[in-house]
């Protein structure tokens, strides 16, 4: 009698399932107006931050850096003044340019006010310089002292040349990010790059509600090191026409640039310049969780989300980000509390990390990577959040960064399990991998994954789903209308989340650490060649 009472009365163990109830509830929590677009610095920071830890703390995890949860990394805000002028001067006269209409620019200088006076403008075709590629767009010209004009994008992708770069898909050395620092390493005054949607992926909107307002970047002792005194965007109509100004061929020296041979050329025209700024400095967190593993608990397991926003657009509205990155965190969230239900835990630890200033440039993880908590040497892999698929399964997962690394290899086997297919990213020219916190782990030697829902909606096809991607990228990425509906299907965000988990669980449950594939750009001390930005 006493032994079927014990029987009746006993409770199965808690659920590992992704628990959607939880998602939904931290997405609709973290994409509210209370949070004001979680902007690293301001009152937003402070409640996300908080909200972040207590759902961890919940969940039984652990302490991240030593007996805090929080890394702080000290940042400086620079805020252009909205009257930041930029004008080019050539044989027609003195052409002003409108902020925020034809350019936006900025400094990363910590200093009250700069300015340019009659420098001369350079067209430095893609401003790149990668010896493993036989291409140097710097090779012929001295730009010390002088404004760079660039295109955006590679070579590869432009001149629709499979044998230049790596073809159709973005090459590291296509990244804005990238095309600042070389211009700064060749002394370049200022560097201006020329908006095209088609290889960057997104609008002017995105532009301007990016680089205007306050600008974020670590805090560096000496804050001239490694910056031109002017950086900024123009729009492609603005960059075209100064071609036109200077009586030369938009269409042929684009061209020309795509090619090997080209020689960056004097444009015969001056630019003016200045910006007066607003400097604060503070500390910002990175939120760091652990949940100690078993045989192996000094080697670890990451799973990172970025959790900050923009915080407001140029007009004053608040931009929620509810899929990105709200999503990512809630993912995050998500996956502990399904790690804290197994027992016993796997092998190695399993670290949480929700980093702070992804959309400045990465700068939580930056920091983290120069400064870890967990030695690098000892992360066998990390797997990062970046926008949660919104809406019902997919037949297709998509890989960014595809060839990379052993991590792939473990997807495809999970995601056949699920039914569904592994593919590579079908628009390797916008080069996602190089967006978010998982490069800067890459670019020191750990594998790291970015892997989404792919665009095969399984009850609507593919057309269906790439019109919603478009949809988003169109209408909400990084705009105000990025916010969480009650209407959202996530079921689509359940599987990837099961997925990941089950990725990080084999990972952590695997005695050989993977690793990179022989032709990846971050292979061996491939990634350590990569110039830094």
């Amino acid at each position: 009698m006493l032994l079927a009472a014990c029987t009746a009365n006993r409770v199965p163990p808690p659920s590992t399932d992704i628990d959607e109830a939880l998602v939904r509830n931290d997405i609709r929590i973290l994409a509210s107006d209370d949070y004001a677009g979680r902007r690293p610095g301001t009152a937003g920071e402070d409640k996300t931050v908080a909200f972040v830890t207590d759902q961890l703390k919940r969940l039984g995890m652990k302490p991240g850096n030593g007996d805090s949860y929080v890394q702080q990394v000290p940042m400086v805000e620079i805020t252009a003044g909205k009257d930041a002028k930029l004008s080019i001067a050539g044989r027609a006269g003195v052409q002003p340019l409108s902020y925020g209409k034809d350019m936006v620019i900025w400094t990363k200088r910590e200093v009250p006010a700069v300015s340019l006076a009659q420098s001369e403008l350079i067209f430095a075709g893609y401003g790149i310089v990668a010896p493993e590629f036989d291409w140097d767009d710097y090779a012929a010209i001295d730009v010390r002292g002088k404004t760079v004009l660039v295109l955006a994008g590679d070579p590869g992708y432009a001149g629709k040349d499979p044998t230049l770069f790596k073809g159709n898909s973005l090459s590291y050395y296509g990244r804005w990010a990238y095309k600042a620092a070389e211009a700064a390493r060749h002394g370049a005054a200022a560097v201006l790059l020329i908006h095209d949607a088609g290889p960057l992926g997104y609008g002017w909107s995105v532009v301007v509600n990016t680089w205007t307002g306050p600008q974020l970047e670590l805090a560096a002792p000496d804050s001239h090191s490694g910056r031109a005194t002017v950086e900024g965007w123009l729009t492609g109509e603005a960059g075209r026409a100064l071609f036109t100004v200077a009586g030369l061929d938009y269409e042929s020296l684009t061209h020309a640039a795509a090619r090997r041979g080209f020689k960056a050329l004097p444009m015969g025209l001056k630019v003016d310049g200045r910006i007066d700024n607003v400097i604060r400095r503070f500390d910002s967190g990175n939120v760091i969780a652990l949940l100690p593993g078993g045989e192996r608990k000094h080697e670890y397991v990451v799973y990172c989300a970025h959790w900050d926003g923009l915080g407001r657009d140029a007009g004053g509205a608040v931009i929620d980000g509810a899929e990105d990155n709200a999503s990512g965190v809630a993912g995050l969230v998500a996956l502990a509390q399904s790690f804290s239900r197994m027992h016993p835990p796997p092998d190695r630890s399993i670290v949480f990390i929700a980093f702070t200033g992804e959309e400045s440039g990465r700068l939580g993880s930056r920091y983290y990577v120069e400064h870890p908590v967990f030695p690098l040497e000892q992360i066998s892999g990390a797997i990062n959040l970046d926008r949660l698929h919104i809406g019902g399964r997919t037949r297709d997962v998509m890989v960014f960064g595809a060839g990379n690394s052993e991590l792939e290899e473990s997807v495809r086997g999970i995601a056949l399990l699920q039914g569904r297919d592994v593919r590579p990213d079908d628009e390797p020219q916008l080069g996602r991998y190089y967006d978010s916190d998982q490069l800067s782990f890459a670019l020191r030697g750990v594998p790291a994954l970015y892997v989404k829902s792919g665009v095969d909606d399984e009850a609507r096809g593919p057309q269906w789903g790439q019109a919603q991607f478009e949809d988003y990228r169109a209408h909400r990425y990084r705009q105000v209308g990025d916010k969480y509906s009650e209407d959202w299907d996530l079921r689509g965000a359940v599987e990837d989340l099961e997925l990941y988990r089950d990725v990080g669980l084999r990972l952590a449950n695997t005695r050989r650490f993977p690793r990179w594939f022989p032709n990846s750009e971050f292979s061996g001390n491939r990634a350590h060649a990569l110039p830094a930005d």
